[in-house]
């Protein structure tokens, strides 16, 4: 792989930027449009060029989207859904009952509810572990589970994880790794380069930004695994609205310098706050005090837009904290232009049972931060009073 601070997309897409805007524009010729219309029908009149029959199947916002990211993704396949969640769903739709699904321990509080209430009735076995703890790879070895299932950075806690070293150890027993990859974003981070089987997104984060359509994304190498996902799509509904995907297919458009100014406002960010007296502990990939620093600057383009930390705050003191904040909006999703502020043990995470997740770290003091493209002086200031009427 080319260092993360140079890495093109293929060479007949161009870098990154270049790609963002000019892959995915097809069926606008008849009009010349410089943009590809949104193309608002559920069904087409047979034999048309494009083979399109009913939007469930296909229509050419998503073919378009699914060829930009693709491209973003450094892979040859990606396949649209409706959300985040429902892109989890195709992926665990191919397993059967008796399949062993080996996760970090730290994944995002819906992965763990979809796999605890739903897919463990039809027999979908899972097992959880530190995956950042290298100690730990023998466990996939041990179990050859169906699938590995990883986040980097996981969510909310921000581990690192070594996807080449997952992935080389987990083809020793042909286990397909799958990698959430939003909170890195495509621009940041190629888990497919990295060695992994699929790369999964909730385009509703970094990939659209605007905080105004859901969208999901599996992107991948292998031919069969798309195919899977293309059934999917169809078979179970899992399709995205037309529009949702042309406003992510324009979201994309600015990623890149989105990505490049939350994460420097979120750099800036966390080393303010780390510096707060009280302040337990703070999580960003690329600060020095980050337990998987040096993993994070070999595999990361930067840091991405996500702070995570520990006030030093009883549960009350926080929620007052977070009500006092005039630019962090309180809110779950993450990724937008706008800042917003989380608390994961009652929001993203309620899901999981406290024991589990106060046994990972997922503490009532925790909070998360999506670091927006506001100013950072601004944001710095609305975080130091909201502090003070909190204390």
């Amino acid at each position: 792989m080319s260092s993360p601070s140079t890495s093109p997309t293929p060479e007949s897409h161009g870098h990154f930027e270049t790609a963002a805007i000019h892959v995915g524009q097809n069926w606008k010729d008849e009009t010349g449009a410089v943009i590809p219309p949104v193309y608002l029908t559920s069904t087409f009149e047979y034999g048309n060029s494009g083979g399109f029959d009913y939007t469930r199947s296909g229509n050419p916002n998503f073919r378009n989207l699914q060829q930009t990211l693709a491209a973003l993704e450094g892979c040859k396949h990606a396949c649209v859904f409706a959300s985040g969640v429902s892109a989890i769903t195709a992926v665990v739709s191919t397993l059967k009952a008796g399949d062993m699904v080996v996760l970090e321990e730290n994944v995002y509080g819906c992965t763990y509810r979809l796999f605890a209430r739903v897919f463990e009735k039809f027999g979908v076995k899972t097992a959880y572990f530190d995956l950042s703890n290298p100690a730990n790879y023998h466990h996939i070895t041990d179990l050859k589970p169906a699938l590995v299932w990883i986040e980097s950075p996981t969510n909310p806690l921000l581990k690192v994880l070594d996807i080449a070293a997952i992935s080389a150890v987990a083809k020793e027993v042909n286990a397909p790794v799958v990698v959430d990859n939003t909170f890195a974003s495509s621009y940041v981070q190629q888990p497919i380069a990295l060695g992994a089987t699929l790369s999964l997104l909730s385009t509703t984060k970094y990939s659209n930004g605007h905080s105004d359509a859901l969208g999901g994304a599996v992107c991948t190498n292998d031919n069969e695994w798309q195919e899977k996902m293309i059934f999917a799509q169809k078979a179970l509904g899992l399709q995205p609205s037309p529009f949702d995907a042309w406003l992510t297919s324009r979201g994309l458009k600015t990623e890149a310098v989105r990505m490049e100014r939350h994460a420097s406002n979120a750099l800036a960010f966390a080393g303010r706050l780390e510096r707060v007296k009280g302040v337990k502990w703070v999580r960003y990939p690329f600060l020095l005090s980050h337990p998987q620093h040096e993993l994070a600057i070999e595999q990361m383009r930067n840091g991405s837009g996500i702070v995570t930390a520990d006030l030093g705050l009883s549960l009350e003191q926080t929620m007052a904290f977070m009500e006092a904040s005039r630019y962090f909006t309180k809110a779950e999703s993450l990724g937008g232009i706008e800042s917003l502020i989380c608390h994961p043990a009652s929001m993203t995470h309620a899901s999981i049972p406290r024991e589990v997740r106060e046994a990972v770290g997922i503490t009532d003091g925790v909070v998360r931060f999506s670091v927006g493209i506001e100013h950072i002086e601004d944001l710095w200031t609305d975080v130091e009073q909201a502090l003070q009427r909190a204390g």
